[in-house]
């Protein structure tokens, strides 16, 4: 019997290593039919390598290192070989439990043959893998924490972590305890370490990042938290909060920091319950949880990217939250990775379902100090949230550079006209219409000045961050860059009252009752009426700026449609009066006030297409991907409103001039005449006498 069973064990032997140096490889013949080559047998192990030159879009596969499975696969970027994907892991079923299952230790060779698939060599299946851990370990998992932990980050073995996390989250968790959450915090933390990020972007599956956050807040959901204490489980790359909550208290938060390596500070993240949203839990206890990630963000991949390289990196941790299902408003605070002035922020959260973030989940509140506060809508489908990093290209730059020095000049202009009219208003308002031009020159002025002046609040991130005050601001910037168009207006009924009435003429006061009404009445009546359509539905203002809303309601409709109108009714009113001047005046005293008429009529004829141009570069810019030159135009064209105002408005009206210039010389004049007084020898004698 014992030779016999002698050569038993050498054919079986030698049918192993046989097996273990014959293997079968596939390859895809015109993508239709399977090629099975058979390799011959070789001494040792040799790669085949992909190098040299190559032609464009042309793949290459070779094979990974010993005692790894799978493939590294290549494609020619400008004629060299660059590695695109890999499937090399060395993890399989059995390996997770061969210290644990002596039994399975006959079989392991057998299993860790490589499942040949299609142009794929995928890991071994792991739809096993729930019953091994009920077998040895189902209190805490604990038995595949080894070979997890001793395992490689290459981009196989993170793939097949992930489906293992995604297989314990739908099969294992129908009662988390702290113990089995410590376990799968541990396997996760493993391939989140700042080692295994660069491999991600290896892995063949797209959506393998998304899987594994799906997974992760899956899990957390069942975790039951035990006592009244927070619950924490910590790792160096995923911290797990939990804590029982109630419908009377007065708010709850989770305070996170963690840093992205064992070098760099502690990145901080706060997670914040209101109480408005506390009170709707039933009376009974429930429990909220808290996730944070800090290095995911740079492997969480959207579906529909189609260049990563125009994407907008995460700025801080990525917060998960899990609540009950009636709670939806959650206050997320994130300190900024990059804080540097030029790097904006964009609160977001990410929809599972679609795989990619959501800019419509949260509205940033403040972004000051390095810090930015979200307020989120969580769901189902979005319960995790960060914040997206907007670098401040060249294109921002500029348009700042233009709006500040635009606005400087443009508020300077407007103080220097409002001083000019002051200082010849007894000597160029002669008559009715004269006076009423004037008035709506310093109303235009007013109006203006008023406006940048509100800009200029609203641009505080303080005032961005408080909803209420941002609301007001808005308002006031509205109804004020309307009073502008509708003062305009207000000058063409001028113009037309001017050349239709010949006779009869309107008393002052009624004129001015009348201009008081367009010129601020009508801006104040539009604005109201938008606030109260769009504010229930917090659509009145932009998520980033205090202005009118463009995304969600289209606010700023009720301003560019007015601005438009006036403009377009202006321009026929200039055509009118060019027409109408063809024909000769009635009487000296019309022929005064017809040039009145035509001097407001060029001043009108001037300033109107600059403005409509204006604005009408403004409704250009919320095109989409519009060019820069258009969005300098608008930029330096609404910037230098006041100075073109002071330029035509008032510099260019020869009448406005002619006072000016009698207005220094009576000045002059008087100093002339006060200077000779006091060097008279009258007055010299009185100064001895005293």
């Amino acid at each position: 019997m014992k030779p016999q069973l002698t050569m038993v064990c050498c054919f079986v032997c030698f049918l192993a290593t046989e097996c273990f140096y014959h293997r079968p490889k596939i390859h895809i013949n015109n993508g239709l039919k399977f090629q099975v080559l058979e390799e011959k047998p070789k001494a040792g192990w040799i790669q085949e390598k992909c190098h040299g030159s190559c032609v464009s879009s042309s793949n290459c596969t070779q094979p990974c290192a010993k005692h790894f499975r799978g493939e590294i696969g290549f494609i020619c970027n400008q004629k060299k070989w660059q590695k695109s994907t890999e499937t090399c892991t060395s993890l399989s079923v059995d390996a997770l439990f061969k210290d644990v299952n002596d039994a399975s230790s006959l079989s392991l060779a057998a299993s860790s043959f490589p499942l040949i698939m299609p142009n794929f060599p995928a890991p071994d299946p792991i739809a096993d893998v729930a019953q091994g851990i009920r077998l040895h370990c189902p209190l805490d998992y604990a038995c595949i924490l080894d070979a997890v932990k001793s395992s490689e980050v290459t981009s196989g073995n993170i793939a097949f972590i992930v489906q293992l996390l995604k297989n314990i989250s739908a099969e294992l968790s129908d009662a988390v305890t702290q113990e089995k959450m410590k376990s799968y915090s541990e396997v996760a933390n493993h391939i989140l370490n700042t080692t295994a990020i660069s491999n991600w972007a290896f892995i063949r599956d797209p959506n393998a990042s998304s899987d594994f956050l799906e997974s992760v807040n899956s899990f957390a959901r069942k975790l039951h938290i035990q006592g009244d204490s927070e619950n924490t489980v910590k790792e160096l790359f995923i911290e797990t909060k939990g804590s029982h909550i109630y419908h009377n208290a007065s708010e709850k938060s989770f305070r996170f920091s963690m840093s992205r390596s064992n070098a760099t500070h502690g990145i901080l993240g706060l997670v914040e319950i209101p109480r408005q949203e506390l009170q709707k839990l039933s009376p009974s206890a429930s429990q909220a949880i808290g996730i944070a990630f800090p290095t995911l963000g740079a492997v969480l991949r959207e579906a529909h990217w189609s260049n990563l390289s125009l994407s907008k990196p995460i700025n801080g941790l990525i917060l998960s939250v899990v609540l009950p299902e009636s709670l939806n408003e959650v206050i997320l605070t994130f300190e900024k990775i990059n804080k540097s002035q030029n790097a904006n922020a964009q609160c977001v959260g990410w929809h599972s379902k679609q795989r990619r973030w959501d800019v419509h989940a949260c509205k940033m509140t403040s972004d000051a100090g390095g810090m930015v506060r979200c307020h989120c809508n969580r769901s189902n489908a979005v319960m995790s949230f960060s914040i997206l990093m907007s670098p401040r290209s060249m294109r921002d730059a500029v348009l700042s550079y233009i709006t500040c020095i635009g606005l400087s000049v443009s508020i300077l202009s407007l103080l220097i006209c409002l001083i000019i009219e002051a200082t010849v208003w007894s000597r160029v308002v002669v008559t009715e219409i004269s006076y009423m031009r004037h008035v709506c020159i310093v109303n235009i002025a007013v109006s203006l000045l008023m406006a940048n002046v509100w800009f200029i609040i609203g641009w505080d991130n303080d005032i961005r961050a408080q909803g209420h005050w941002c609301v007001a601001v808005t308002f006031f910037s509205h109804v004020f860059y309307l009073s502008l168009f509708f003062w305009m207006l207000f000058k063409a009924l001028l113009i037309i009252y001017g050349i239709l009435v010949v006779f009869g003429r309107m008393l002052k006061s009624h004129m001015m009752a009348i201009g008081f009404i367009v010129g601020y009445g009508c801006p104040l009546a539009i604005a109201i009426t938008t606030v109260a359509v769009t504010e229930p539905e917090k659509g009145y203002v932009r998520t980033d700026a205090c202005w009118l809303n463009w995304g969600k309601t289209r606010a700023l409709f009720a301003f560019v449609i007015p601005a438009l109108v006036v403009v377009a009714v202006n321009l026929l009113v200039v055509l009118a009066v060019a027409f109408n001047t063809q024909r000769p005046s009635i009487g000296s005293s019309k022929s005064q006030e017809m040039a009145i008429v035509i001097r407001m009529s060029k001043n009108v004829a001037i300033l109107t297409p600059l403005l409509g141009l204006t604005w009408g570069f403004g409704v250009a810019t919320l095109i989409e991907d519009s060019p820069l030159v258009v969005h300098i135009i608008f930029a330096s064209l609404n910037a230098f409103q006041g100075f073109f105002i002071l330029l035509f408005g008032t510099i260019m009206d020869h009448k406005t001039r002619d006072a000016l210039r009698a207005r220094m010389s009576s000045l002059k004049g008087k100093s002339r005449a006060v200077e000779n007084a006091s060097l008279s020898p009258t007055n010299g004698s009185r100064l001895m006498n005293r």
